[in-house]
């Protein structure tokens, strides 16, 4: 079977043209606000940059068509989400930013045809924000979903909400969530969880405080959130009840690979810095480039840039063919957070004190790509998960020649 790595002419020319919108209006931007996507304006910025993004035709490359998209595959996305994601304003820019792009995802997988209507097409086409509440504070769900405590219950024509989530991505300002709550089992069950749809204006929910955190280029913050009482309807249940975990999956691997494509564009932003610094700085009788040293630094970068690159396509090969891709996703995932903060933190390192002042931006891509390392899984739970699944096929494997040699 022949293996084609190229890219259809349409997806190279919309990759062009997303390299050539972010460095020419977007890395402007970033750079005069270090960063810091609420310093440059929150939504506001957001609407001005999507109103740019459409007039240059690279908005919502993900998005379904129908809804103003260009309804790209997950191979296709690679390339562009990676151009959108050298700056850090970029996936803002093109609405592929995290959660709503992830959300998006999900939407257009599961919902019903009125909840597309209501949610995802706003969503896609810009004019919401949105947010995914899953994770909560101990003793409650965090990298295990399965000691998940905020409770739905049934009520009159709905259910009634309570808990209490943190760390719950651009909460503030967001038009609608996606509550993860139990509706059967007790914490630490593998199932019984549904997912739920409510605008965010609903009586009984509320966003609480921002967690201060390393990043700061995305919008609304990462918040606490209180369900008190809250009610959704029997209209606000997403797909079916108690199968919200088997839903999550339909996010969450393809969600750690958008994340991939976008951290890798910030990572190749830093090396190219990086690179062109070496390649003209005089020091110790030669260009640094010329030293040994730092020609290992540059060599390992591209390595880890290549072999992210590699994992990535084959974890979307795999989602694009319909398979659950969960170790394809994990081990693309887990190399790739810290490849990519080794390829930054390698930069850094390149430029000097240059690298660790704001006269560069290699030290809030640093602050920014960090955090990878926990968010959508912590490194240490994929590696347990890999290293499980693993196992488990070698056991199943030696129980069957067991049972074939026994008479």
């Amino acid at each position: 079977m022949p293996i084609d790595l190229s890219y259809s002419p349409e997806t190279t020319a919309l990759v062009e043209k997303v390299r050539t919108f972010v460095r020419e209006v977007v890395l402007p931007i970033e750079d005069q606000h270090v960063g810091d996507i609420a310093a440059a304006g929150g939504d506001a910025i957001r609407v001005e940059l999507h109103a740019r993004a459409r007039k240059a035709g690279v908005f919502a490359p993900h998005a379904p068509v129908e809804y103003g998209g260009h309804g790209l595959n997950m191979s296709d996305r690679a390339p562009v989400f990676e151009e959108a994601g050298y700056s850090l304003f970029g996936p803002t820019a093109l609405n592929i930013a995290a959660p709503d792009e992830g959300n998006g995802h999900m939407l257009a997988h599961i919902a019903d045809a009125a909840q597309k209507q209501q949610y995802l097409e706003p969503l896609a086409r810009g004019e919401v924000r949105s947010a995914f509440a899953m994770t909560e504070p101990a003793p409650g769900a965090g990298s295990d979903p399965a000691a998940l405590t905020t409770r739905a219950v049934r009520a009159d024509g709905g259910w009634r909400i309570s808990g209490h989530k943190w760390f719950i991505t651009g909460a503030d300002g967001a038009g609608f969530f996606i509550i993860f709550a139990r509706t059967s089992g007790e914490p630490g069950d593998r199932g019984g969880a549904t997912m739920f749809l409510t605008p965010a204006d609903a009586p009984g929910l509320r966003v609480g405080r921002h967690i201060s955190t390393l990043d700061k280029s995305m919008l609304g913050g990462h918040c606490e959130v209180f369900f008190d009482d809250l009610f959704v309807p029997d209209a606000g249940v997403l797909g079916e009840v108690d199968r919200g975990f088997e839903y999550a999956q339909v996010r969450l691997g393809p969600a750690r690979m958008t994340h991939v494509m976008r951290w890798l564009g910030a990572a190749r932003r830093g090396h190219d810095i990086a690179v062109a610094h070496v390649a003209r700085r005089q020091g110790f009788g030669a260009k640094l480039g010329d030293l040994g040293m730092v020609q290992q630094m540059v060599a390992d970068n591209e390595i880890d840039i290549a072999a992210t690159r590699a994992l990535l396509t084959r974890a979307c090969w795999e989602l694009d063919a319909g398979e659950s891709a969960a170790n394809s996703t994990s081990v693309a995932k887990t190399f790739a957070a810290e490849a990519i903060f080794r390829i930054v933190d390698r930069s850094v390192q390149m430029c000097g004190g240059l690298g660790v002042s704001d006269d560069l931006p290699l030290a809030r891509l640093s602050r920014e790509v960090r955090p990878f390392r926990v968010y959508d899984g912590p490194s240490e739970v994929h590696r347990w998960a890999i290293a499980k699944r693993v196992i488990g096929a070698a056991k199943r494997a030696a129980r069957e020649t067991e049972s074939k040699e026994t008479p």
